[in-house]
């Protein structure tokens, strides 16, 4: 019989441990380990395995490289898979900037799986800090929090990812602004139910698919927000059939990340119609990736190779001019313009019978990333 296993991930240190702390003590048996990764970069981390009753071992673990990847290859999944004989449950305390999508799927390979089952992913959040720190534009090693050695990552970028990856949320403290936490948490994870550290989900039961946890946030199958408004924060959506024109669209991009907290989705650019390109900003900094391409780029024969979940997520955009081609994408943020905000997007389309010309000011960061 294969044991749960629980990932607490969390930019937060004190709301993720409040969190573990209630669930080990919920949970007779279950035992917790974490990696404190504040030396990685010198190629060691500290790990603790606890209980509700306390510290039950830590040691300094030596890694070849300094990395996350190192740490969960090297020591986190062969300690999971030593305790998982005498523990009811385990939790994985996250270190504060790991994503837990990169620790999901490795826990879920073939070596693993007979023993180990994840059945959830919770981020642990604290309320007070939460509104402040999406909107943070500053590297990891400016705060001093690289998860290795060269992190390029920025805060704002993974307390969003750890957010709208987990299939729970735990907002921890901060009465006075518990309400606009959870109002910005239905904006950015609209579908993922929030909890307080009192009040914690189910955290046992089958277990969980790591490909259909990807394709919650993958460009091609993401479950985007929907229009929403409250007093302090907006969320719009933008969607088009008509492809953009690069260099416009080029020029715009300043004004339209800094318009917002947070913006994703997927695009189409009129130099590039079998690329599906994918979106993602967050507090300022933007990311252009190409996410492969669109279904009406490919064969029919191909389809059969790719998800019920992409499939559905095509028929749904289907255009009998376009295929599944589609400019969809979502900001969120206080007192959003969204009028000026579309206006902006809508004079980046390509006009009819216009030629977008051959220069593509993305070329740079599309084809370099093509050829990496």
């Amino acid at each position: 019989m294969s044991t749960p296993v629980v990932l607490v991930a969390g930019l937060h240190d004190a709301a993720r441990t409040a969190a573990v702390d209630e669930l080990l003590a919920r949970h007779p048996g279950s035992v917790a380990v974490h990696h404190d990764l504040g030396v990685v970069v010198h190629g060691r981390v500290r790990r603790t395995v606890r209980d509700s009753g306390g510290v039950l071992d830590t040691a300094d673990v030596c890694l070849a490289h300094g990395c996350v990847t190192c740490t969960v290859r090297e020591d986190l999944l062969p300690r999971l898979v030593l305790l998982a004989p005498t523990a009811s449950l385990l939790f994985v305390d996250l270190w504060d900037t790991v994503e837990p999508r990169s620790v999901a799927e490795a826990i879920d390979c073939d070596e693993a799986r007979q023993p180990l089952r994840l059945t959830s992913v919770l981020t642990a959040l604290d309320a007070e800090a939460l509104p402040e720190d999406i909107t943070r534009s500053e590297p990891l090693g400016d705060v001093g929090k690289p998860a290795a050695a060269g992190d390029q990552r920025y805060l704002a970028e993974v307390l969003a990812r750890q957010l709208e990856y987990a299939t729970g949320l735990v907002l921890h403290d901060g009465d006075d602004d518990y309400d606009l936490s959870r109002r910005v948490l239905t904006r950015l994870a609209p579908l993922t139910p929030t909890h307080t550290v009192a009040d914690l989900p189910a955290v046992t039961g089958p277990a969980l698919c790591t490909a259909e946890l990807a394709e919650r946030v993958d460009p091609s199958t993401a479950r985007l927000p929907a229009d929403a408004r409250t007093d302090e924060i907006v969320t719009t959506v933008w969607r088009s059939l008509r492809p953009l024109h690069p260099g416009r669209l080029f020029e715009a991009v300043d004004e339209l990340v800094t318009e917002s907290v947070r913006s994703r989705g997927r695009f189409w650019l009129a130099t590039r119609p079998g690329q599906l390109l994918a979106w993602d900003a967050v507090a300022g900094i933007v990311s252009v990736e190409d996410a492969g391409p669109w279904l009406a780029a490919l064969p029919e024969a191909a389809w059969d190779l790719v998800s019920p979940a992409r499939r559905a997520a095509a028929a749904l955009d289907w255009d009998p001019g376009h295929g599944d081609r589609v400019q969809h994408l979502v900001f969120t943020g206080p007192d959003l313009d969204t009028g000026r905000l579309h206006a902006l997007l809508d004079s980046c389309r390509l006009a009819e019978g216009e030629h977008p010309g051959h220069d593509d000011p993305f070329a740079p960061i599309l084809d370099l990333k093509e050829i990496a």
